[in-house]
């Protein structure tokens, strides 16, 4: 049935959008981790990378990109669009034939795939060429049951998710997290409650959700990055919980987004946001203290603030990075009875300056 249609533009070959060159079927790259989409690369030197279902376009951006970039994520990172890099789609496309299909349908299967492409300007490519022609002689046919598509996901509502939280239930949650990434949307809504401890929990629930998620999907979590971020700076959304769910986000995977903290040294300088930075930074710093440890002496005069929220988490956070360089300013707020509230092991406690210094103290 399907070819007699073929010459009726119902179905074609596809072709590079740059150059108009017939390409090859993506492949595995050899570094393939579970879930990975499947890359190819032209010989106009555009790159790409195909998403069966269509509906995770950002992730395959992001994967065409750092896979055009020779796998270097500092180097994507960096890169803007149009100035750097171009990116076109071919829509339509079905990855077990290898053919772009107009009306959808496809030997009883609906097609949505998308490819994504990446053009790096030349002297990107200059760098990065080699490499990656190197990557796809190394790279292997899709094997099968390599698809993207998710069965037997069991359905889930906000309400349940909200109930999960709101009770602290974290393994429940992150056994919805390892059936569908939805879960992540569900939980940044509940970022923007007005019970401070459910928005607690929820930012801690997030950042373990996204460390499962990025394993498979880091484009996803990037961009939910990027999201946060610009909350804090644009004034017409609402930014409650954002920057404890970036804390949280890095805290559980720092090898993957720990190139997000210097944007929080940068909003460091926001005075309305500068005690939640301290908390999210101190946050990560009790994982990961050799991230920030260099920047330890700028946060020391801040125990000397007037605020006693600002107080009480610099001293936290000058305890986790081990800096014995403030020790002498930590003994100063031995007495100092001003209350704040704190995160521990999924409920909120009240402490006082004077105890939050006192622990900084005994672990330096």
């Amino acid at each position: 049935m399907e070819s007699r249609f073929l010459g009726r533009d119902i179905i074609d070959k596809p072709t590079c959008p740059f150059c108009g060159t017939l390409i090859d079927s993506p492949k595995e790259l050899a570094t393939r981790m579970p879930h990975e989409m499947p890359v190819g690369s032209c010989s106009c030197g555009a790159v790409y990378a195909c998403d069966e279902t269509g509906h995770n376009l950002g992730s395959a951006m992001i994967e065409a990109l750092v896979f055009g970039c020779n796998m270097d994520w500092d180097l994507a990172w960096g890169l803007l669009p149009e100035e750097d890099y171009l990116e076109k789609l071919v829509e339509n496309y079905d990855l077990e034939s290898h053919l772009i299909v107009h009306g959808g349908v496809y030997g009883g299967r609906g097609i949505s795939g998308v490819l994504y492409f990446i053009r790096l300007h030349q002297d990107v490519r200059e760098v990065t060429g080699e490499g990656v022609e190197r990557q796809m002689e190394m790279a292997t046919a899709v094997s099968q049951g390599s698809s993207s598509r998710k069965k037997g996901r069991k359905p889930f509502s906000k309400k349940e998710v909200e109930a999960l939280v709101r009770e602290y239930r974290v393994e429940e949650i992150l056994g919805l997290a390892k059936q569908d990434k939805r879960i992540i949307r569900d939980l940044q809504r509940l970022l923007y409650s007005v019970d401070r401890e459910l928005r607690w929990r929820a930012a801690d629930a997030l950042g373990k959700a996204c460390e499962l998620i990025a394993l498979n999907d880091p484009g996803s979590i990037s961009r939910l990055l990027q999201g946060l971020f610009t909350s804090l700076t644009d004034t017409a959304a609402s930014s409650w919980g954002s920057l404890d769910a970036i804390g949280e986000i890095i805290r559980n995977s720092p090898e993957q987004f720990a190139g997000y903290i210097p944007q929080l040294y940068h909003l460091s300088g926001e005075r309305a946001l500068l005690s939640e930075v301290l908390r999210a930074l101190g946050r990560i710093a009790e994982k990961r203290p050799d991230l920030i440890r260099k920047t330890a002496y700028q946060f020391i005069p801040l125990l000397q603030d007037p605020n006693p929220e600002i107080r009480g988490y610099a001293a936290k956070l000058l305890g986790n990075l081990d800096a014995h360089e403030a020790k002498e300013d930590l003994a100063k707020l031995a007495n100092d009875p001003s209350a704040l509230e704190l995160f521990e092991a999924g409920t909120l406690e009240e402490r006082t300056v004077s105890q939050i210094a006192s622990e900084a103290l005994r672990k330096l």
